[in-house]
């Protein structure tokens, strides 16, 4: 027998933790299978055999549901850009031997991003790599982290007020919140509006789990004041629509406004923060040189060796 002969337990150390790392990110280990295209039972018996290897538990098995424990967490860390390295390898060779002339790229955005900050990239982008398939999808931020999370998604472009430990943040734009109103409402005649003049009228904003909302709360509350809600709508070209209207106005950054609108527009620098907007990517994340470029496309300045501003 060979003593040089390479381990049978490390020949299959790949499967084992493409096996891990897709069970993770679909938290259930029958899903994993029906993606990795292999039965049940074979899925169980690599990641047994990877804990059997490492001598830890990964995962806290509650009956269908599974849950990474400390040692899961820190195996998945290590693990997901190995993983995606080689499951990547022939297509970020010819990306990065040759002109990116074939590839995908997966990009998760809420509908302000596509509307008013992506195109221009898109176009851009599409012109000088008419190879890469793009794949848009429009998902509200929650959905977009759980795709950066199971690598769905390459990539978000979103605005963040918070960002969890396991995602980097690079803002790219800032916008300025503004408060719109049909032409012939009575706070568009004010020079100097205030809070307490804008709180006994009806507010329009985007649904409640999203950052919109929280920001606006989080306003009011800081300054004591009191307001309503008297419609949630999705998407800005919604909410300028029932504004102007005159179904009640609404507090928007001025990444939605072209100036073709039939509305009045009064600054709120004074009260709201400003908001940017950016790039969101998991930590660790293996990036396609398609993604890479794309993003220094939109960006010039981004160093992807630097440490992330969160």
């Amino acid at each position: 027998m060979n003593s040089n002969a390479t381990p049978y337990y490390k020949q299959n150390r790949l499967k084992q933790l493409r096996a891990f790392c897709t069970t993770a990110a679909c938290g259930s280990i029958s899903k994993a299978a029906e993606k990795l295209f292999l039965s049940q039972p074979s899925v169980s018996l690599q990641i047994q055999a990877l804990e059997r290897e490492l001598d830890t538990t990964l995962f806290e098995r509650r009956g269908p549901s599974i849950r990474l424990t400390p040692e899961g967490i820190t195996l998945l860390e290590i693990s997901r850009p190995l993983v995606q390295g080689i499951d990547s390898l022939n297509e970020t060779f010819t990306e990065r031997s040759g002109s990116l002339e074939k590839g995908e790229l997966n990009i998760a955005a809420g509908e302000s991003t596509i509307l008013y900050i992506l195109p221009d990239a898109l176009q851009k982008f599409s012109q000088q790599y008419p190879g890469i398939r793009i794949k848009l999808h429009n998902v509200t931020g929650r959905d977009g982290m759980a795709m950066l999370r199971a690598d769905t998604a390459d990539f978000a472009i979103g605005s963040m007020l918070e960002v969890p430990d396991d995602i980097q943040y690079h803002p790219i734009f800032e916008f300025n919140p503004v408060l719109i109103t049909p032409l012939e409402h009575p706070l568009s005649a004010l020079k100097n509006i205030t809070l307490q003049d804008i709180g006994p009228h009806g507010l329009i904003l985007p649904p409640r789990h999203l950052s919109t909302w929280r920001m606006v709360d989080m306003v009011f509350q800081q300054h004591n004041i009191n307001y309503t809600v008297t419609l949630e709508a999705g998407g800005w070209e919604v909410i300028k629509k029932y504004v102007s209207i005159g179904l009640g106005i609404s507090i928007v950054t001025d990444i939605c406004l072209t100036g073709n609108e039939n509305l009045a527009r009064i600054p709120l620098d004074e009260f709201f923060p400003t908001r940017s907007y950016g790039s969101v990517i998991r930590r660790g994340k293996f990036l396609s040189e398609a993604a890479r470029q794309f993003l220094i496309m939109m960006d010039s300045s981004f160093n992807f060796s630097s440490p992330v501003r969160t």
